[in-house]
């Protein structure tokens, strides 16, 4: 398909990895529920390896679909801040299920919960050493990825680039931490809805921080290889949007259930 046009709208050419990503989740899933029933997760890596070779390629493609060969026109860019937009939107309605059942289980336990939260034999977690040391390195984070911003918008590379390396660090750093915290929990996603409403919104949260990392060390190498201008840089707003949204999930978690829920 040619690439001169006289619209400003971009026509995508025929592409394979819509297929491939399909097959890739379809088997990724399917090994899933092997290794749950059979303890091999085999199918699952195999999953993991398609999706992962499909995402690079195509995500590849889009970099130069929008970096060399300028198919990304403002028109084109407005429509992805619009789709940018309402993902996160439909992200915050996502996590608001979770605070909902959060909220409606603990302003009024049931008997079984001992009339009383957090339940009879939970032992909750201190908010103010690592849940508190997360929040302190999530908001820094926050500030980097901003500084980053900020300096690409003057056309500061240099500064973009260690804003950039700072967040990504930071987000490898309280993932980390998120995991010895799991570690060392003396409760189960199994142990009442305490411990099932605390895996499940911490642990979504926690997936939300490793795709945010990995969106934004995209970024960065992104940025090493000239990808970015001061002009045309969406794919950097839209990781600095996500991760701003990360953040303040993290802040709504841990005066919710980390604080008020102790």
């Amino acid at each position: 398909m040619s690439t001169h046009s006289n619209h400003p709208f971009h026509l995508v050419d025929y592409s394979p990895w819509p297929l491939t990503a399909s097959i890739g989740a379809m088997v990724m899933v399917s090994g899933l529920v092997k290794w749950f029933h059979q303890y091999d997760y085999s199918l699952l890596l195999l999953g993991n390896f398609i999706t992962i070779i499909t995402i690079f390629q195509w995500w590849r493609d889009v970099s130069r679909e929008s970096t060399y060969q300028g198919l990304h026109t403002n028109m084109v860019v407005t429509g992805l801040r619009w789709g940018m937009i309402l993902f996160i939107l439909s992200e915050v309605l996502f996590f608001v299920s979770f605070f909902w059942a959060f909220f409606h289980s603990s302003l009024s336990p049931t008997i079984e919960l001992g009339m009383m939260w957090p339940p009879i034999g939970i032992i909750p977690f201190n908010p103010f050493q690592i849940p508190l040391l997360n929040t302190i390195i999530l908001l820094t984070s926050g500030i980097t990825v901003t500084w980053a911003h900020h300096s690409l918008m003057k056309s500061n590379y240099s500064q973009t680039t260690q804003g950039l390396f700072f967040t990504v660090i930071l987000g490898i750093y309280f993932t980390i931490l998120q995991a010895y915290e799991y570690i060392e929990a003396s409760f189960t996603i199994a142990d009442s809805v305490y411990g099932s409403t605390f895996f499940v919104a911490t642990g979504f949260h926690g997936i939300h921080v490793l795709i945010g990392t990995t969106f934004l060390f995209i970024c960065l190498m992104r940025h090493l290889n000239s990808h970015f201008s001061k002009n045309h840089h969406f794919g950097f707003e839209a990781a600095a949007w996500y991760w701003h949204f990360v953040d303040i999930v993290w802040l709504f978690l841990y005066i919710s259930i980390y604080w008020w829920g102790n």
